[in-house]
């Protein structure tokens, strides 16, 4: 679907809600309680907050942060949170321990990047390019040459997306053994920047605008690989509900399907005009103006809110976490998407 066709379908898709919400005379907001995770990944929900999209369709979002995937799905397991804006993969395992919840729309693909520093990136260009496995192979073991050890790199916690897209790489598309070539610590998005930034670890799987940051700080980073590299067609960010067929979810489900799909499609066509919900959600106003539209530039393309472009590489990647003993077994992938909601906004 193209943008122009897309926008005016999402704008059908507004005012159909707007005009339903008119309808039903005095309407008491819907308080919807949305985890996110700090990347740009998220922010539909920063400029849906900042634009009054969510106030004007009925709805009172209330946005809760976490660190993590994982720690987000924590509190959808325990019903703190009503939605749910982050990695797929942990919506999986969710699932698997009973948990209701359907990805209705996605957010950001290709969003995370292997970055490296230090000796782990001697030698590399400055533009990226994509490494060989023979190459890749040769670099981590000049590096434990030279080191006395494996090369570090941050992630965050086992069985998120960042986490089991690095083993990807190495296993499925190098043929590494990951704990053969590097030491994997899993820790918080802000505190892998952080130790990439410091010194603490020779590279870091990591999203904007965390890489425009270091781009600037760190002239010396290289990119180890990109998100296509990683895994063309990545899977990111999605939106995903609990129990969206439960009674009270139908007074705010569409109206907020809507809007985070009108702000993807902003981000993906007007970056600039989204930068100041963005830096205000993200660096609390204290990040450049600069750093974040360069970031959401960067990423502008990579925003795509079709749930169905991204079913078969979420497919792939729990395949490979069943043969890694990540996960005990593979779930249905089909059932954990609801494709109809967005085919209906779509139209």
């Amino acid at each position: 679907m193209t943008g122009s066709v897309l926008g005016r379908a999402i704008r059908r898709g507004l005012y159909a809600v707007t005009a339903m919400i008119g309808l039903c005379g005095s309407v008491h907001a819907a308080t919807v309680r949305v985890g996110y995770i700090p990347v740009i990944g998220s922010a539909p929900l920063f400029v849906m907050q900042g634009k009054n999209w969510a106030r004007d369709a009925g709805i009172d979002m209330q946005l809760v942060r976490f660190q993590s995937g994982p720690q987000a799905i924590q509190a959808l397991v325990s019903g703190k949170i009503d939605a749910y804006v982050a990695g797929v993969l942990p919506l999986l395992q969710a699932r698997a321990h009973g948990a209701d919840v359907k990805v209705v729309a996605s957010a950001a693909t290709e969003e995370l990047e292997v970055v490296s520093r230090g000796a782990l990136a001697a030698d590399l260009p400055e533009q990226p390019v994509a490494l060989t496995p023979d190459a890749l192979r040769q670099r981590f073991a000049d590096f434990a040459t030279k080191a006395g050890h494996k090369p570090k790199i941050a992630a965050q916690p086992l069985g998120s997306v960042p986490d089991t897209l690095l083993r990807y790489w190495l296993k499925a598309r190098n043929g590494l053994e990951p704990a053969d070539v590097a030491d994997i610590v899993g820790i918080d998005i802000d505190a892998a920047q952080q130790a990439f930034l410091a010194g603490a670890v020779d590279g870091a799987i990591l999203r904007e605008p965390a890489l425009t940051i270091i781009r600037h700080r760190m002239p010396g980073m290289r990119v180890l690989a990109s998100g296509h590299d990683l895994m063309p067609g990545q899977p990111g960010s999605v939106l995903a509900i609990v129990n969206e067929d439960a009674p009270d979810r139908a007074a705010w489900k569409t109206a907020f399907l809507t809007s985070f799909v009108k702000a993807t499609h902003l981000l993906a066509t007007d970056p600039e005009q989204a930068e100041p919900y963005v830096q205000q959600a993200l660096g609390g106003g204290m990040l450049p103006r600069d750093i974040i539209i360069e970031a959401l530039k960067v990423s502008a393309s990579n925003y795509v809110s079709d749930p169905a472009s991204i079913v078969d590489a979420v497919g792939k990647l729990q395949d490979f976490e069943v043969q890694s003993g990540l996960l005990h077994k593979a779930e249905p992938v089909a059932s954990l998407f609801d494709l109809e909601s967005y085919r209906q906004i779509a139209q």
